[in-house]
């Protein structure tokens, strides 16, 4: 019998000062069985720093990400379908990265968000293969940070969320973690 994802619910509050966007949002989150927390918020916090400020131009989803090889881990697609944004969490390999960016298409953006202690050795050998893809950014977040954001995963949380300068602090109630993510590699176009 295949094991269920589990379910988490987060009510984040979000003031991202570079953008101007200050919003609320209410998020299912599904914890896939071969998962870890520190992941499941990784992919929370990529969602809150690329809402869009409206949906006029397509909804930031969740998307099947590590159930479904065909899909990142979010996306944003246009009112037609078109793929705007392909965000993906992790390590993927040269081949997802030159799909994805294929698929972004002209004036389409990719994201990846790695973190955790192997990011360096995976990075290392992939970035001069993937320095073609203009539409790539990637972003790194150190392996300390992405541990202590994972402590705030909770079934059910209430999350605020600041950016300011580039620098990113989220909490609850309780406790607070500061996050300073690295650019590896920033989008050309």
């Amino acid at each position: 019998m295949a094991l269920k994802a589990t379910i988490y619910k987060a009510a984040i509050q979000i003031a991202d000062m570079d953008r101007g966007l200050y919003a609320d949002h209410a998020l299912t989150l599904a914890l896939h069985p071969s998962e870890t927390e520190e992941r499941l918020m990784v992919r929370l916090l990529a969602f809150a720093l690329n809402v869009p400020e409206n949906d006029h131009g397509g909804a930031l989803q969740m998307a099947r990400g590590l159930s479904d090889t065909d899909e990142p881990d979010l996306w944003q697609k246009d009112l037609t379908g078109q793929l705007l944004h392909w965000i993906e969490v992790g390590q993927p390999d040269e081949r997802r990265l030159a799909k994805a960016s294929g698929m972004a298409g002209r004036g389409g953006r990719v994201s990846i968000y790695t973190y955790g202690s192997a990011a360096p050795i995976w990075w290392a050998p992939l970035a001069p293969k993937v320095a073609r893809l203009a539409n790539l950014a990637v972003w790194q977040l150190p392996s300390a940070q992405s541990q202590e954001l994972a402590k705030l995963a909770a079934r059910s949380m209430q999350l605020q969320l600041t950016v300011q300068d580039g620098q990113i602090g989220i909490g609850n109630a309780r406790d607070h973690v500061e996050l300073h993510p690295v650019a590896l590699k920033e989008a050309l176009a």
